[in-house]
């Protein structure tokens, strides 16, 4: 005899418990807290989202859209931001250097 019963209902395989999972999302959400003589010295949450790439956009998640590691896009913007500070600290060297040209020759220019 066998010792197994098999219960009422359907038997869902993994994938389809991942992509029930995946389609409607995960979240598993937790603090802890670490004290001492009623000192807290340490407190860590922890937030953990399982979804699908099209369910977390609907939920209005989509860092790895901005995330330079994982989008060229973002890592073209983030490049021609860096090119725009170097050219603006650039023109404000140029600037700080005219300004103490001028700054020399006055003062060059009172002690002769």
């Amino acid at each position: 005899m066998s010792s197994l019963v098999q219960q009422p209902g359907r038997a869902d395989g993994l994938g389809d418990i991942l992509e029930r999972v995946l389609d409607k999302g995960v979240v598993i959400a937790g603090d802890v807290a670490i004290s001492l003589v009623g000192i807290e010295l340490l407190t860590i949450r922890l937030r953990l989202i399982i979804a699908s790439v099209d369910k977390a956009v609907e939920m209005g998640i989509n860092w790895w859209e901005t995330d330079p590691t994982l989008s060229a896009e973002a890592k073209m913007v983030q490049q021609e931001l860096a090119d725009d500070q170097v050219q603006a600290l650039a023109q404000q060297n140029e600037q700080l250097r005219l300004q103490i040209e001028r700054l020399e020759d006055r003062l060059a220019a009172s002690e002769g």
